[in-house]
């Protein structure tokens, strides 16, 4: 994985030339460089760690290995909300950093309530020392709820969408 000065020459070197996007791809990581006029944009998609018994899980760029919160069992019988709750997929973000709907203030949100989804469709962006991360489904289904609001300050594994999978 590149170290972050090694991003900022690439981010330099790529505003300087003619080319108007890059895009590097390494063991699951993706950072792709758009120019939009005179400055250059840097969108960092992070592909979701899978745990597999038989092999180890990528890591997400910029951030530590750290397991992600396991949820309880219930001690009691649960109340049949809690049920309908459990059957909903929850897309958590993968770092620190500010959530947005859309791509610019002025486009339309990515997602919202309602909205159908892929596993590759971008729901979010969440931005992170001026980098962009698309933040993906990582399931086929509806987004049922939106937990955070535009311009919020989101922490590792916060929940940022319901959806009910397909």
């Amino acid at each position: 994985m590149l170290k972050v000065q090694e991003i900022r020459e690439l981010i330099k070197l790529v505003d300087q030339s003619n080319i108007d996007e890059f895009v590097y791809e390494h063991e699951g990581s993706k950072i792709k460089m758009k120019k939009k006029g005179n400055e250059a944009a840097v969108v960092q998609q992070i592909q979701p760690a899978v745990v597999q018994a038989s092999a180890p899980a990528p890591q997400p760029v910029q951030s530590a290995a750290v397991e992600e919160p396991k949820a309880e069992a219930p001690a009691q019988v649960p109340a049949p909300q809690a049920d309908a709750a459990e059957d909903l997929h929850k897309i958590v973000s993968p770092m620190v950093g500010t959530f947005y709907q859309s791509s610019s203030p002025d486009a339309d949100a990515y997602v919202k309530a309602g909205s159908k989804v892929t596993k590759d469709s971008i729901v979010c962006i969440v931005e992170a020392m001026k980098l962009f991360n698309e933040i993906e489904a990582e399931v086929n289904g509806e987004i049922v709820e939106v937990l955070v609001k535009d311009g919020q300050l989101v922490e590792y594994g916060q929940p940022l969408f319901l959806v009910k999978p397909e």
